[in-house]
Protein backbone atom coordinates (compact mmCIF):
# COMPACT_ATOMS: atom_id res chain seq x y z
CA UNK A 1 0.00 0.00 0.00
CA UNK A 2 1.75 3.44 -0.97
CA UNK A 3 2.01 6.28 1.33
CA UNK A 4 -0.15 9.37 1.68
CA UNK A 5 1.60 11.73 -1.18
CA UNK A 6 2.18 15.66 0.20
CA UNK A 7 -0.54 16.70 -2.21
CA UNK A 8 -3.10 14.37 -0.39
CA UNK A 9 -1.92 15.83 2.62
CA UNK A 10 -2.26 19.25 1.74
CA UNK A 11 -5.45 19.30 0.05
CA UNK A 12 -6.89 17.43 3.37
CA UNK A 13 -5.42 20.02 6.04
CA UNK A 14 -6.55 23.18 3.59
CA UNK A 15 -10.28 21.47 3.70
CA UNK A 16 -10.26 20.59 7.01
CA UNK A 17 -8.80 24.15 8.32
CA UNK A 18 -12.05 25.31 6.03
CA UNK A 19 -14.22 23.44 7.74
CA UNK A 20 -13.68 23.81 11.12
CA UNK A 21 -13.40 27.98 10.54
CA UNK A 22 -16.79 27.21 9.30
CA UNK A 23 -18.63 25.33 12.33
CA UNK A 24 -16.59 27.55 14.33
CA UNK A 25 -18.58 30.80 13.04
CA UNK A 26 -21.67 29.36 13.06
CA UNK A 27 -20.78 28.05 16.60
CA UNK A 28 -19.89 31.37 17.75
CA UNK A 29 -23.09 33.41 15.62
CA UNK A 30 -25.50 31.10 16.62
CA UNK A 31 -24.48 29.02 19.73
CA UNK A 32 -26.45 25.81 18.22
CA UNK A 33 -24.94 22.81 18.25
CA UNK A 34 -25.40 22.08 14.60
CA UNK A 35 -21.82 23.65 14.47
CA UNK A 36 -20.45 20.04 15.61
CA UNK A 37 -22.69 18.43 12.50
CA UNK A 38 -20.84 21.28 10.13
CA UNK A 39 -17.44 20.17 11.30
CA UNK A 40 -17.72 16.62 11.02
CA UNK A 41 -18.94 17.12 7.65
CA UNK A 42 -15.94 19.11 6.93
CA UNK A 43 -13.47 16.03 8.00
CA UNK A 44 -15.49 13.76 5.93
CA UNK A 45 -15.71 16.11 2.69
CA UNK A 46 -11.58 16.21 3.62
CA UNK A 47 -11.31 12.58 3.96
CA UNK A 48 -13.20 12.22 0.73
CA UNK A 49 -11.12 14.68 -1.58
CA UNK A 50 -7.73 13.57 -0.31
CA UNK A 51 -8.46 10.24 -1.22
CA UNK A 52 -9.59 11.43 -4.46
CA UNK A 53 -6.17 12.90 -5.28
CA UNK A 54 -3.79 10.36 -6.05
CA UNK A 55 0.12 11.13 -7.67
CA UNK A 56 1.98 8.28 -9.82
CA UNK A 57 6.01 8.86 -9.57
CA UNK A 58 7.15 9.09 -13.35
CA UNK A 59 8.56 5.18 -13.40
CA UNK A 60 5.46 4.12 -11.94
CA UNK A 61 1.72 3.05 -13.22
CA UNK A 62 -1.61 2.93 -11.04
CA UNK A 63 -3.56 -0.13 -12.11
CA UNK A 64 -7.56 1.38 -11.34
CA UNK A 65 -10.34 -0.81 -10.78
CA UNK A 66 -13.76 0.59 -10.56
CA UNK A 67 -16.15 -2.07 -8.70
CA UNK A 68 -13.67 -4.89 -9.27
CA UNK A 69 -13.46 -4.28 -12.52
CA UNK A 70 -10.41 -3.19 -14.58
CA UNK A 71 -10.46 0.25 -15.70
CA UNK A 72 -7.12 1.38 -16.88
CA UNK A 73 -3.84 2.41 -16.29
CA UNK A 74 -3.09 5.78 -14.95
CA UNK A 75 0.15 8.00 -14.73
CA UNK A 76 2.64 9.33 -14.22
CA UNK A 77 1.31 12.38 -12.39
CA UNK A 78 -2.10 13.74 -10.58
CA UNK A 79 -4.72 11.76 -11.54
CA UNK A 80 -8.29 11.43 -9.53
CA UNK A 81 -10.21 8.40 -8.30
CA UNK A 82 -13.96 8.42 -6.79
CA UNK A 83 -13.09 6.98 -2.96
CA UNK A 84 -15.23 4.10 -2.31
CA UNK A 85 -15.72 2.86 -5.86
CA UNK A 86 -12.73 2.74 -7.25
CA UNK A 87 -9.28 1.91 -5.91
CA UNK A 88 -5.95 1.44 -6.77
CA UNK A 89 -5.14 -2.16 -7.02
CA UNK A 90 -1.34 -2.31 -7.97
CA UNK A 91 1.53 0.38 -7.77
CA UNK A 92 3.99 -1.45 -10.74
CA UNK A 93 7.47 0.30 -11.10
CA UNK A 94 8.94 -0.06 -14.74
CA UNK A 95 12.05 0.58 -13.94
CA UNK A 96 14.60 -2.68 -14.53
CA UNK A 97 14.46 -4.64 -11.50
CA UNK A 98 17.44 -7.39 -10.20
CA UNK A 99 16.30 -10.67 -8.76
CA UNK A 100 18.92 -12.54 -7.13
CA UNK A 101 18.43 -16.08 -7.24
CA UNK A 102 20.48 -19.61 -6.08
CA UNK A 103 20.44 -23.12 -7.03
CA UNK A 104 21.83 -25.31 -4.08
CA UNK A 105 23.05 -29.12 -4.51
CA UNK A 106 22.13 -29.25 -8.05
CA UNK A 107 23.56 -31.80 -10.04
CA UNK A 108 25.48 -31.61 -12.96
CA UNK A 109 24.84 -33.39 -16.27
CA UNK A 110 27.86 -35.23 -15.21
CA UNK A 111 26.52 -35.92 -11.78
CA UNK A 112 28.89 -33.15 -9.36
CA UNK A 113 26.55 -31.34 -6.73
CA UNK A 114 27.15 -27.64 -7.31
CA UNK A 115 25.29 -24.28 -5.82
CA UNK A 116 25.21 -21.73 -8.33
CA UNK A 117 24.62 -18.28 -7.73
CA UNK A 118 22.55 -15.68 -10.62
CA UNK A 119 21.19 -12.27 -10.70
CA UNK A 120 18.53 -11.19 -13.24
CA UNK A 121 17.92 -7.93 -14.87
CA UNK A 122 14.22 -7.39 -15.62
CA UNK A 123 11.61 -4.62 -16.36
CA UNK A 124 7.43 -4.72 -16.64
CA UNK A 125 7.07 -4.02 -20.04
CA UNK A 126 2.76 -4.22 -19.60
CA UNK A 127 1.62 -3.59 -16.58
CA UNK A 128 -1.63 -4.73 -17.16
CA UNK A 129 -0.97 -8.27 -18.25
CA UNK A 130 1.61 -8.23 -15.10
CA UNK A 131 -1.47 -7.03 -12.93
CA UNK A 132 -3.81 -9.00 -14.22
CA UNK A 133 -2.37 -12.74 -15.52
CA UNK A 134 -0.24 -13.11 -12.67
CA UNK A 135 -0.98 -12.95 -8.62
CA UNK A 136 2.35 -11.69 -7.39
CA UNK A 137 4.61 -11.06 -10.96
CA UNK A 138 7.70 -10.63 -9.07
CA UNK A 139 7.75 -14.08 -6.93
CA UNK A 140 6.33 -15.58 -10.52
CA UNK A 141 9.64 -14.47 -11.76
CA UNK A 142 11.69 -15.71 -9.19
CA UNK A 143 10.14 -18.69 -9.16
CA UNK A 144 10.88 -19.23 -12.90
CA UNK A 145 14.49 -17.74 -12.64
CA UNK A 146 15.70 -20.62 -9.91
CA UNK A 147 13.19 -23.67 -11.98
CA UNK A 148 15.24 -22.48 -15.11
CA UNK A 149 18.81 -22.55 -13.33
CA UNK A 150 17.91 -25.83 -12.07
CA UNK A 151 17.03 -26.94 -15.77
CA UNK A 152 20.25 -25.66 -17.11
CA UNK A 153 22.72 -26.87 -14.58
CA UNK A 154 21.17 -30.22 -14.92
CA UNK A 155 22.04 -30.46 -19.28
CA UNK A 156 25.36 -28.67 -18.62
CA UNK A 157 28.83 -30.17 -17.54
CA UNK A 158 31.40 -28.84 -15.24
CA UNK A 159 33.56 -27.91 -17.50
CA UNK A 160 30.78 -25.95 -19.53
CA UNK A 161 29.77 -24.48 -16.32
CA UNK A 162 33.41 -23.32 -15.29
CA UNK A 163 34.85 -22.02 -18.62
CA UNK A 164 31.41 -21.13 -20.89
CA UNK A 165 29.41 -19.03 -18.32
CA UNK A 166 28.27 -16.49 -21.01
CA UNK A 167 26.85 -19.28 -23.20
CA UNK A 168 24.62 -20.69 -20.03
CA UNK A 169 23.69 -16.66 -19.77
CA UNK A 170 22.06 -16.57 -22.89
CA UNK A 171 20.55 -20.01 -22.40
CA UNK A 172 19.15 -19.09 -19.13
CA UNK A 173 17.64 -15.52 -20.20
CA UNK A 174 15.64 -17.61 -23.13
CA UNK A 175 14.29 -19.70 -20.99
CA UNK A 176 13.40 -17.09 -18.30
CA UNK A 177 12.19 -14.99 -21.10
CA UNK A 178 9.75 -17.14 -22.77
CA UNK A 179 8.28 -17.92 -19.71
CA UNK A 180 8.04 -13.85 -18.12
CA UNK A 181 6.72 -12.92 -21.71
CA UNK A 182 2.98 -14.23 -20.98
CA UNK A 183 3.40 -11.90 -18.01
CA UNK A 184 4.28 -8.53 -19.89
CA UNK A 185 7.72 -8.65 -18.34
CA UNK A 186 10.91 -8.12 -20.45
CA UNK A 187 13.93 -9.86 -19.80
CA UNK A 188 17.48 -7.98 -20.00
CA UNK A 189 20.08 -10.10 -18.96
CA UNK A 190 21.20 -13.22 -16.55
CA UNK A 191 24.63 -12.84 -14.64
CA UNK A 192 25.68 -16.17 -13.34
CA UNK A 193 27.74 -14.63 -10.11
CA UNK A 194 29.35 -18.02 -8.71
CA UNK A 195 29.67 -21.57 -9.10
CA UNK A 196 30.54 -22.91 -5.94
CA UNK A 197 31.74 -26.94 -5.97
CA UNK A 198 32.46 -29.14 -3.45
CA UNK A 199 36.52 -29.07 -1.60
CA UNK A 200 37.40 -32.57 -2.42
CA UNK A 201 36.73 -31.84 -5.81
CA UNK A 202 38.73 -28.55 -6.23
CA UNK A 203 41.57 -30.26 -4.56
CA UNK A 204 41.07 -32.75 -7.33
CA UNK A 205 40.75 -29.99 -10.18
CA UNK A 206 44.10 -28.26 -8.78
CA UNK A 207 46.25 -31.85 -9.00
CA UNK A 208 45.08 -32.28 -12.45
CA UNK A 209 46.02 -28.43 -13.29
CA UNK A 210 49.45 -28.73 -11.89
CA UNK A 211 49.59 -31.91 -13.66
CA UNK A 212 48.61 -30.56 -16.83
CA UNK A 213 51.08 -27.06 -16.40
CA UNK A 214 53.87 -30.14 -15.75
CA UNK A 215 52.92 -31.08 -19.12
CA UNK A 216 52.75 -28.19 -20.94
CA UNK A 217 56.27 -27.26 -19.34
CA UNK A 218 57.89 -30.62 -20.53
CA UNK A 219 56.64 -30.38 -24.25
CA UNK A 220 57.63 -26.86 -24.18
CA UNK A 221 61.13 -27.72 -22.54
CA UNK A 222 61.36 -31.26 -25.50
CA UNK A 223 60.76 -28.21 -28.11
CA UNK A 224 62.86 -26.11 -27.11
CA UNK A 225 65.81 -28.87 -27.18
CA UNK A 226 65.04 -30.30 -30.73
CA UNK A 227 64.91 -26.52 -31.83
CA UNK A 228 68.59 -26.20 -30.30
CA UNK A 229 69.73 -29.59 -32.34
CA UNK A 230 67.91 -28.16 -35.26
CA UNK A 231 70.24 -25.36 -34.64
CA UNK A 232 73.38 -27.17 -33.84
CA UNK A 233 72.93 -29.27 -36.90
CA UNK A 234 72.99 -25.96 -38.75
CA UNK A 235 75.94 -24.76 -37.38
CA UNK A 236 77.77 -28.28 -37.76
CA UNK A 237 77.34 -27.89 -41.70
CA UNK A 238 78.32 -24.82 -41.74
CA UNK A 239 81.41 -26.19 -39.95
CA UNK A 240 82.01 -29.05 -42.44
CA UNK A 241 83.22 -27.18 -44.90
CA UNK A 242 84.80 -23.86 -43.11
CA UNK A 243 87.64 -25.28 -41.37
CA UNK A 244 88.85 -21.43 -40.84
CA UNK A 245 85.46 -20.90 -38.81
CA UNK A 246 85.86 -24.32 -37.24
CA UNK A 247 89.27 -23.11 -36.20
CA UNK A 248 87.82 -19.90 -34.64
CA UNK A 249 85.25 -21.51 -32.86
CA UNK A 250 87.53 -23.96 -30.80
CA UNK A 251 89.94 -21.19 -29.67
CA UNK A 252 86.80 -19.05 -28.55
CA UNK A 253 85.82 -22.34 -26.18
CA UNK A 254 89.66 -22.54 -24.93
CA UNK A 255 89.13 -18.45 -24.26
CA UNK A 256 85.28 -18.92 -22.53
CA UNK A 257 86.75 -21.90 -20.45
CA UNK A 258 90.23 -20.06 -19.62
CA UNK A 259 89.22 -16.54 -18.44
CA UNK A 260 86.71 -18.01 -15.70
CA UNK A 261 90.20 -18.49 -13.75
CA UNK A 262 89.77 -22.09 -14.73
CA UNK A 263 92.48 -24.64 -13.78
CA UNK A 264 91.88 -27.21 -15.51
CA UNK A 265 89.54 -27.41 -18.95
CA UNK A 266 88.17 -30.41 -20.63
CA UNK A 267 87.85 -30.62 -24.57
CA UNK A 268 87.15 -33.01 -27.21
CA UNK A 269 89.95 -34.48 -28.69
CA UNK A 270 88.96 -33.31 -32.18
CA UNK A 271 88.94 -29.95 -31.02
CA UNK A 272 92.69 -29.93 -30.12
CA UNK A 273 92.91 -31.51 -33.50
CA UNK A 274 91.82 -28.96 -35.90
CA UNK A 275 93.57 -26.73 -33.61
CA UNK A 276 97.19 -28.91 -34.09
CA UNK A 277 97.31 -28.90 -30.30
CA UNK A 278 96.55 -32.51 -29.94
CA UNK A 279 99.52 -33.43 -32.56
CA UNK A 280 102.02 -30.70 -31.23
CA UNK A 281 101.50 -32.66 -27.86
CA UNK A 282 102.08 -36.01 -29.69
CA UNK A 283 104.98 -35.06 -30.89
CA UNK A 284 106.69 -33.87 -27.81
CA UNK A 285 105.54 -37.17 -26.00
CA UNK A 286 106.91 -39.03 -28.29
CA UNK A 287 110.36 -37.21 -28.48
CA UNK A 288 110.44 -37.19 -24.82
CA UNK A 289 110.02 -41.15 -25.38
CA UNK A 290 113.14 -41.81 -27.49
CA UNK A 291 115.23 -39.50 -26.23
CA UNK A 292 114.74 -41.65 -22.90
CA UNK A 293 115.34 -44.95 -25.03
CA UNK A 294 118.82 -43.52 -26.73
CA UNK A 295 120.05 -43.09 -23.34
CA UNK A 296 120.80 -46.30 -21.90
CA UNK A 297 121.69 -46.50 -18.22
CA UNK A 298 125.95 -46.63 -17.15
CA UNK A 299 127.19 -50.30 -17.72
CA UNK A 300 123.79 -51.29 -19.38
CA UNK A 301 125.50 -51.68 -22.22
CA UNK A 302 128.20 -53.89 -21.19
CA UNK A 303 126.25 -56.22 -19.54
CA UNK A 304 124.37 -56.90 -22.20
CA UNK A 305 127.42 -57.43 -24.79
CA UNK A 306 128.82 -60.44 -21.77
CA UNK A 307 125.25 -61.78 -22.45
CA UNK A 308 125.17 -62.50 -25.48
CA UNK A 309 129.18 -63.57 -24.94
CA UNK A 310 127.87 -66.66 -23.41
CA UNK A 311 124.85 -67.47 -25.35
CA UNK A 312 127.27 -67.79 -28.53
CA UNK A 313 127.73 -71.69 -29.74
CA UNK A 314 131.75 -72.59 -29.19
CA UNK A 315 133.85 -73.95 -32.02
CA UNK A 316 133.88 -77.46 -32.43
CA UNK A 317 136.64 -79.50 -30.79
CA UNK A 318 137.02 -76.65 -28.25
CA UNK A 319 137.60 -77.83 -24.40
CA UNK A 320 134.60 -76.79 -22.12
CA UNK A 321 135.82 -74.26 -19.45
CA UNK A 322 138.84 -72.25 -22.07
CA UNK A 323 142.38 -73.27 -23.54
CA UNK A 324 144.51 -75.68 -21.74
Amino acid sequence: MKQPNNLQVAVFLVLFAIGVSAAYSLYTATGEPASLVTGLAALLVALFAAAAIQVANQWEKAVVLHLGRYKGLFGPGVFTIVPLVETVAYWIDTRIITTSFTAEKTLTKDTVPVDVEAVLFWRVVDPERAALLVEDYRAAVSWAAQTALREVIGRSLLAEMLEGREKLDLELQRIIEERAEQWGIHVSSVDIRDVLIPAELQDAMSMQAQAERERQARVILGDSERQVAEKFEEAARTYQNNPTALHLRAMNMLYEGLKEKATLVIVPSTVLDTMTLGDTSGVIALSRTLGGQQQPAAGEGTTREKEKEKEAPKPAGEPAGGAL
